[in-house]
Parts: structure tokens; C-alpha cells; sequence
């Protein structure tokens, strides 16, 4: 329920954070959290396929690999990850450094560069297996071809990932920290297998295609940010997703079409992203029109948002 947790003791910064049926629970302390995700998940699943016609729906978010929120800095500025997984890389000459001032406070013995990317190609290795062990139990029940299984990230990675060629890492609006792979897989949905799809797509638009793929239509009067991606994936139609919006703080990036304008306080620069992925060269100066209209596009999307009704838990916010 608190996120970023220690994988073993379950607490973020010492405080308790597992959950079962909305109580708090430590029943499970000690346990490797991927691999504690995994036995509830399967746990799920065999209780699903119990009843061949039940349709279910199984969100399976890894804490994986975010940081460890551990106190101690040793476990801090790292990712946590069993040692058969570890044992995969090679070994690292160093595993800790100390030193002089801590984020947290004064010197401090953290993880070195070396292990930490280690740690988190370990921590991302376990999770896929953890992944597998799911999808060889629908295998098993021969019920794999008609899940649709879908896999992504929330941001860029940071830490001891590796964004690059792209620009940035998490919490950035650069590439880097907004865009990332997606893996899809549904046989009979004709989501054609070991294709790449480099079409303009969103996390806004699982849900309405969950809703396409299950023949079931929105609540009247609900408008959805996102589109049905299926016709895009199995049919290779051009996304109707023509513009998307991100913003953090001071930090804003719209993209219309293949082009990208990023806003960091006062700073604004343009990018073609067809021709420069990695935001390397600012268009600013030379496309004063294509700026203006992005500009234009994000005025318009900030009037559409304060205009929109706020739902849910951020409805008196």
C-alpha cells in the first residue's frame, strides 16, 4: 500500500505496508516480495481457472525494481535481489563505498554504481521468471491463447537502469523518463507474435481496449482519454492517438504528432522526435510556427483539464 518497500520486511522506511483484504498483515515478512506477489497471483489464478467459464482480471503491479526504502543506506541505495538471481551477472569488484554526506544525513556505507545495476538487472531477471511461473500455470490450462496478457512499466527507469539512447530517466519529461516498452500478447485477438509496433500508443488506452476486447461499451456520458488499440496491434491502422500531455511540477512536454515540446520552468525547447529520438537538437529558434502551434496545443489541453470533473479520491483535492 506505501510503494518503494523493502523487499523482505515489507515496510517503507520502517513503517508496514502489506496489506491482505485491506488489513494490514507482516504474516508474509521475510519473504522475497516478487516472489510473494507470484504466489498470490498464481494462488489467483488456479482459484479462476477452477471454473473454465469465469472471466477473470489478475493486476499484478512488482514493487520491482524500485528502490528498497530501507533506513539502512546500505539497503537504500540499492534494489534488493535474491542471490541466485545476483549470481547470473558477473561478480562486482566492490560492493560498498562510503561516503562523505548521504541524502538522508552525513557519511554513510552505500552500494557501489557496479552492484547497484547489478541489483537491478537481478531484480528485473527475478520478476520475469516470476512472470513465467504465471503464464506456464495458464499454459498449463490451456488457457493462455485467450488471455490477453499485457506488461509495461510506469516511467523510465532511474537508478541502476540504463534509458540510453534516449534522453532522461524517471520523473523527467525527456523520452527517457516517459516512454516505455509494452509487451502484448493475445493469440486469438490476432495480435500478430514476435512483432514490433512503434505506433503513437499510451497506458491511456488499456482500458478502453480491455472494454473493446470484452464487448462492453463506457457508462453513457463518460468521455475516456484513451482509444482502442486493437485495430493499431492486429490490423496495422494508424493510431488514433494523434497527441499526449505530461506534466510534473515545473515540468511539462507535449507531443503532437512526431513533434515534442518540453518546458522546464522558464526553459522551452522543440524536437522533432522522427528524426531525433533522443532530443538532442532544440528546434526552437528554427520552427518558430511549429512552436507556436504547440504551444497553442497545451493551452488548449490545460482549459480541457480544468474544465473536467475530478473523480475519485481527488475529488476534494
Amino acid at each position: 500500500m506505501n510503494t518503494g518497500i523493502d523487499y523482505y520486511t515489507h515496510e517503507r522506511y520502517g513503517v508496514p505496508s502489506m496489506y491482505r483484504n485491506d488489513q494490514l498483515t507482516e504474516e508474509d515478512r521475510g519473504t522475497y516480495s516478487t516472489l510473494l506477489f507470484e504466489r498470490e497471483a498464481r494462488r489467483f489464478v488456479e482459484q479462476c481457472l477452477a471454473d473454465p467459464g469465469r472471466p477473470f482480471f489478475l493486476y499484478l503491479p512488482f514493487n520491482a525494481p524500485h528502490g528498497s526504502s530501507a533506513l539502512d543506506p546500505r539497503i537504500r541505495s540499492s534494489v534488493q535481489a535474491p542471490a541466485a538471481f545476483q549470481a547470473v551477472y558477473p561478480p562486482v569488484a566492490k560492493e560498498t563505498r562510503v561516503i562523505r554526506k548521504y541524502r538522508y544525513g552525513g557519511a554513510a556505507t552505500v552500494v557501489t554504481p557496479e552492484a547497484r545495476q547489478r541489483d537491478y538487472r537481478a531484480a528485473v531477471t527475478c520478476m520475469d521468471a516470476s512472470i513465467g511461473k504465471v503464464l506456464d500455470l495458464l499454459d498449463e490450462r490451456d488457457a493462455l491463447a485467450n488471455t490477453i496478457v499485457i506488461f509495461f512499466s510506469d516511467n523510465g527507469g532511474s537508478g541502476g537502469a540504463d534509458n540510453s539512447p534516449l534522453r532522461g530517466h524517471k520523473g523527467q519529461v525527456w523520452e527517457g523518463g516517459i516512454r516505455v516498452p509494452c509487451l502484448i500478447r493475445w493469440p486469438r485477438g490476432n495480435v500478430p507474435a514476435g512483432r514490433v509496433n512503434d505506433a503513437f500508443l499510451t497506458a491511456l488506452e488499456v482500458f478502453p481496449s480491455l472494454l473493446a476486447a470484452a464487448g462492453t461499451a463506457p457508462p453513457p456520458g463518460l468521455e475516456l482519454d484513451g482509444y482502442n488499440w486493437w485495430p493499431t496491434l492486429s490490423q496495422a491502422q494508424a493510431s488514433p492517438r494523434t497527441e499526449m500531455f505530461w506534466q510534473r511540477r515545473d515540468h511539462l512536454a507535449a507531443r503532437v504528432g512526431d513533434w515534442k515540446l518540453v518546458r522546464q520552468g522558464e526553459t522551452v525547447q522543440l524536437f522533432n522526435l522522427a528524426i531525433d529520438p533522443c532530443e538532442s537538437s532544440d528546434l526552437s529558434s528554427q520552427e518558430p510556427e511549429q512552436l507556436a502551434a504547440m504551444q497553442a496545443a497545451v493551452a488548449a489541453w490545460q482549459t480541457s483539464m480544468a474544465a473536467a470533473p475530478v473523480r475519485g479520491p481527488f475529488r476534494n483535492h
